[in-house]
């Protein structure tokens, strides 16, 4: 009996960790397709957003994890812009 509790209590704390794996695989694997598409590796971003924040994050949803709960958004720079001059100044 305890060690099916304990069984029980490792998975509760290890599922969340696999989730957030699943999320870094999905975006690699989008990433690796844009980048075979031609796009250089600079050229763009991912980002993993939660689904309420996905129209301040400004670019085109690409990919979802996280049964749904996450949203895989890309925004894709100026050939003269990178980056570090796209992102808002910091005070």
């Amino acid at each position: 009996m305890k060690k099916t509790i304990m069984l029980s209590a490792a998975l509760f704390v290890i599922a969340p960790l696999a989730a957030q794996a699943s999320c870094e695989s999905v975006r690699d694997a989008i990433s690796h397709k844009i980048v075979h598409n031609g796009v250089p590796e600079s050229g763009f971003k991912l980002d993993i957003v939660p689904n309420d924040q996905v129209g301040q994050a400004g670019g085109q949803v690409v990919g979802h994890c996280e049964n749904d709960s996450q949203k895989i958004v890309y925004t894709r720079f100026a050939e003269s812009e990178s980056p570090a001059e796209s992102a808002p100044a910091q005070q």
